[in-house]
């Protein structure tokens, strides 16, 4: 499909300008002046009416181009400024008055002069020309504008509808939209960092210098809506009512950069074409799907766990119904003590990763490995890839007090199965798997060699440099194991598993050698850093220090966001502050009190403080990409 079918669709309005109209013959035949709102011409006109009679304004909706010959029109000035205001009042795109019958030389003074005051385009036709002629032309332009924005609208659809068939990740999104618009595309986040972009062949670096300043300046209004002053579409994306980022196209207020490649003329103040709202908003439904839609081939079983697991992660399925349906698989999880695991690989082992294909064979592989470590711990679970890089079980046991000696049972069997996986001496998760299930398969096609391609580890660094005759205490063959606490019914199984990625999630870069990571392990600024994605807590930065965020993008040089994280590192000492600011200390205290203004917030207040520090961790974390 080429760039240009819809690119060039998309650069013509789907009306016709008063200036455009003019320019048509049957208009140049009557020999048009402009008399009076030369500043509006560029008005997009709708519909053309032709009218005699001076309350013509309570039939018309907006964006009409007028036609009289001004028989019908009032005699005194005070009746021809109510026509003329009440034309302005109602939205026409213009008035155009053939001269010959009602005024020969021209129009009245008074309406040119009301006209301009108003800034109403008002033409005289100084030759007798048939309107239905005018009618004709104008109405067939429209209409086949129509039809173009109606074709390029369907080849939208048709595009976006293969990308979400296709599963296509967010770049590729990104980049079809910008191609079909020709504009520069940037996804991001409710704290304004960018995800993803495409600069549609401009530069990169321009686009993208002080983003997160230049777009909080950017507020449109309503989920979807053109940011006339700074020239940029928007729209909102999100599912299920849960918002998670915005995207943007640059539409450029003063000029359609694409209109001035195709010779064709743009209002100053006009927003961009229909067809381009209808593209962001489906490239953001496509991207909102896209999160939502995860495709694995796995097997029906593995399937209807990682469903399960997921509808108690996402309550997508009442918990009775997850219940029944996993007892129907030989998992009871009604009266038992629940624990939520979760297992990925330590950070430094994904560095260098070749591919989307290989991080899925070693997120198969590591599922394997944790369904085989659970049968030979000999522990019920529902266990299933939980995202990306994260494999998860909830344990169901039948005595509160075995959690610990269960825990460690699995985490001593998951290093055995990844260990002999990396040496070779034993069969692969994926023929452990059938072997359990009774299948005989040779040994001998998983040597060393497959072992390391499916599981990415050497033979001699299994361990993450620990010693594996060390049993439990070493941690199981370079992944996280975390597990949250405890709960007692299903209803509360949520919060263990989110509780376990969490802790798996901020552990990631921890080098200690434990074999389960549990919450008091990790610190806040480590769970912070977890949740950086999650849109709650972008939303609760944006509460806490939104304003103050706003107001540093509009005085770049103050940065008063630096003061306040300031003090609340000296413990609120104002004097210490002062001093780590480099500043003196009347001018640090009113920064400080210019900070509790912009916040409308008392800094000498404990748990105000506190709720802003979270809240600068927490944007620190957001802006730290791993």
């Amino acid at each position: 499909m080429s760039r240009s079918g819809v690119t060039d669709g998309s650069v013509s309005a789907v009306f016709p300008t008063v200036r455009e109209v003019l320019a048509l013959d049957p208009v140049r035949h009557g020999a048009p002046r402009v008399v009076a709102g030369d500043a509006g011409l560029d008005r997009p006109v709708r519909w053309v009416h032709v009218a005699e009679v001076p309350d013509i304004a309570t039939l018309l909706g907006g964006g009409e181009l007028v036609l009289t010959t001004g028989i019908g029109l009032p005699g005194d000035d005070a009746g021809l400024r109510a026509f003329i205001g009440d034309l302005a009042d109602v939205g026409v795109s213009g008035l155009v008055v053939e001269l010959g019958r009602r005024y020969v030389s021209g129009v009245p003074r008074v309406m040119v002069a009301t006209a301009e005051r108003r800034g109403l385009p008002l033409v005289e036709l100084r030759r007798a020309t048939p309107f239905v002629r005018i009618t004709e032309a104008v109405h067939a332009l429209i209409v086949d504008a129509q039809l173009t924005e109606l074709r390029a609208t369907e080849e939208i659809h048709q595009r976006f509808n293969d990308l979400s068939v296709e599963g296509a990740d967010a770049a590729e999104v990104i980049r079809q939209a910008a191609e079909l618009s020709g504009c520069p595309v940037v996804l991001e986040n409710l704290s304004r960092q960018v995800l993803g972009y495409d600069p549609a062949g401009e530069s990169a670096e321009l686009l993208l210098d002080g983003w997160e300043q230049h777009s909080r300046r950017i507020r449109p209004a309503g989920r979807t809506a053109y940011d006339l002053d700074s020239g940029w579409l928007v729209t909102v994306v999100g599912a299920r009512g849960q918002d998670w980022g915005r995207l943007l196209m640059r539409w450029p207020a003063s000029g359609a950069v694409a209109n001035r490649r195709a010779g064709e003329s743009t209002p100053p103040n006009a927003g961009p074409p229909t067809r381009l709202t209808i593209l962001i908003e489906r490239a953001a439904s496509t991207l909102a799907l896209g999160r939502l839609i995860r495709r694995d081939a796995e097997g029906l079983e593995r399937q209807i766990h990682r469903t399960l697991l997921t509808a108690l992660l996402d309550h997508s399925r009442p918990v009775d119904e997850v219940a029944l349906r996993a007892k129907a698989l030989g998992v009871v999880l009604d009266r038992r003590h629940l624990v939520g695991v979760m297992v990925r690989h330590r950070a430094e082992d994904l560095v260098g990763e070749s591919g989307p294909e290989a991080g899925q064979a070693r997120l198969r592989d590591l599922s394997e490995a944790v369904g085989q470590a659970l049968r030979e711990a000999k522990l019920t679970a529902l266990t299933s890839a939980v995202d990306d890089n994260s494999v998860g079980a909830l344990l169901a046991l039948t005595d509160p007090a075995a959690e610990d000696r269960a825990l460690s049972a699995f985490a001593s069997a998951l290093r055995r199965v990844r260990l002999d996986a990396g040496t070779g001496r034993a069969t692969s998760g994926a023929e452990a798997s059938r072997a359990a299930s009774g299948t005989d398969v040779s040994r001998a096609a998983f040597g060393a060699e497959a072992s390391r391609a499916a599981f990415g580890a050497e033979a001699g660094r299994v361990t993450g440099g620990a010693d594996p005759s060390r049993g439990v205490g070493s941690a199981p063959g370079g992944v996280i194991v975390a597990a949250g606490s405890g709960v007692g019914s299903l209803r509360e199984a949520r919060r263990s598993l989110v509780e376990a990625r969490q802790i798996a999630e901020a552990a990631r870069r921890d080098r200690r050698d434990l074999p389960i990571f549990r919450l008091p392990h990790v610190g806040l600024a480590g769970l912070l850093h977890l949740l950086r994605d999650e849109p709650r807590l972008q939303t609760f930065v944006e509460r806490e220090l939104g304003a103050l965020l706003d107001y540093d993008a509009r005085h770049p040089r103050e940065q008063l966001l630096d003061t306040l994280r300031v003090y609340l590192e000296q413990g609120r000492n104002k004097t210490a502050g002062a001093a780590a600011a480099h500043l003196s200390r009347p001018a640090f205290y009113e920064r400080l009190a210019r900070i509790a203004r912009i916040l409308d917030v008392d800094l000498e207040s404990v748990e105000a403080s506190l709720s802003l520090h979270v809240a600068l961790l927490a944007l620190e974390a957001v802006r730290t990409r791993c």
